[in-house]
């Protein structure tokens, strides 16, 4: 079983509702995860397996949370060829921007050589009041994948 790393980042806390929700279920398919609510490169290992969550803020920018780490991505340009990882949206479709956080994470992660498993899943709150139902079906497929 996999050891999973799941990064979640969130201005209202969708994502780390999410996150949570979907470690719960990796763990009861005897994965082991370790939660990190927008944690800093240095809390990192840049190896294994990871899932990363985040909503989408303002015109498609990254939660607060989440932009330490993403800065230091750049800045810093570590190798992530050692990591894997699902990514999870959530936005509104209302918005042009629709998930463009998860989109600029995904475009980050492939730059620095980490090759993502699955498609990622864009959740529409306009079209799910609850994000945790659509995160739970895509994480059954997701399972299958690692």
């Amino acid at each position: 079983m996999a050891d999973i790393t799941i990064v979640s980042g969130s201005t209202l806390g969708s994502a780390e509702y999410v996150a949570e929700h979907i470690a719960g279920i990796l763990e009861n398919h005897g994965h082991t995860t370790n939660v990190l609510h927008g944690p800093e490169l240095e809390e990192m290992t840049v190896q294994g397996l990871w899932l990363i969550v985040s909503s989408t803020h303002g015109a498609g920018d990254l939660p607060d949370n989440l932009q330490p780490l993403f800065e230091q991505l750049e800045t810093e340009q570590p190798s992530l060829a050692n990591v894997r990882y699902g990514a999870i949206g959530i936005g509104s479709s209302e918005y042009d921007t629709f998930c463009g956080a998860i989109d600029a994470i995904d475009r980050q992660m492939i730059a620095r050589g980490a090759v993502r498993i699955g498609e990622i899943l864009k959740i529409d709150i306009t079209q799910h009041e609850i994000p945790e139902d659509p995160a739970e079906e895509w994480a059954k497929t997701w399972i299958d994948l690692i």
